[in-house]
This record gives structure tokens, sequence and C-alpha cells, in this order.
């Protein structure tokens, strides 16, 4: 069970500021599922429109979370590490649930599960959690896909 800190994330995901989604690993297990940590705060820049009033985490930045996760899963299980000859598509969400809001301060725990590979495509069963309530849930796909470069 591999923790993995900031810098680790980084070598592993392509994402940065302000789409990375994911701040901290608690615990991998390659080929089989992650828990990871995103912290939630005032400055996150989707909060200025999202509402100013009552801001509120867009659900899909939170599934965006959980495929960073996933991806990170992916990486870890392979053994492959983010660079600009691949890249890592969403292609499929399915059975997504927001069960309840997501606020600045909140500590946003994204648990993911391999539920199988097959054709180059993965499911997984993910969950994202606040004080352990669970806020949303979604069956999601994802591919590994090489970058053709030739066509600009």
């Amino acid at each position: 069970m591999n923790s993995m800190d900031i810098h680790e994330i980084l070598a592993y995901l392509p994402h940065r500021y302000p789409f990375l989604l994911v701040d901290k690993v608690i615990s991998c297990e390659p080929g089989k599922g992650i828990v990871a940590i995103k912290n939630v705060t005032i400055n996150e820049h989707f909060f200025a429109g999202h509402f100013p009033h009552h801001p509120v985490m867009p659900g899909v930045l939170i599934i965006e979370a959980l495929a960073q996760t996933a991806a990170i899963l992916t990486f870890k299980t392979h053994n492959h590490k983010a660079d600009d000859k691949s890249v890592y598509y969403f292609v499929g969400i399915d059975k997504a649930r927001f069960k309840k809001p997501v606020m600045p301060g909140d500590a946003l725990e994204l648990n993911v599960e391999i539920k199988r590979f097959a054709r180059g495509i993965w499911w997984f069963a993910t969950r994202a959690k606040v004080d352990g309530q669970v806020v949303t849930e979604a069956e999601l796909m994802c591919t590994l896909r090489t970058i053709d470069n030739t066509t600009a």
C-alpha cells in the first residue's frame, strides 16, 4: 500500500494548476484500488462563479478528480508515468449520483477500484466521501492512447 506526495503525483499525472485535482494519495495497491485526497479550499478558481453566494464544488469536477485518481492507479499498475507521447482519456461515465454538496474546507476522499480491463478500456467503481459520508458515486471508463504528433 503505497502513499504518494504531491511531487510523485505530478510525475504520474500531466495535469497542472488549475486542473490538478489530487493532492495526496493515502494508499495505492496497483491492479486493485487507490484512495486519494483533494483538499477543497475557498481559493479554488471555480468558486468565483459557482456560486459566489453559496460556494459548491461542481459535480463534474468531483468526477474529474475521481478520473485523475483512476489515472494514477492505471499508471501505477503498469509502472508508467505521464509523458508527451500518450494521453489518458475519459471514455464513459455510468450511474453517476451526487448525494451531498462539497464545500470549501472539505477534504474529498477519492476511492477508486478497478472492476475490469479489456481491449484497452479500464472500468472503475468510484466513490467520493467527505467525513465518511458518500457525496458522489460513479462507474468510469478510461483508456490510455498514444498521441499521433504527425497530424497537427
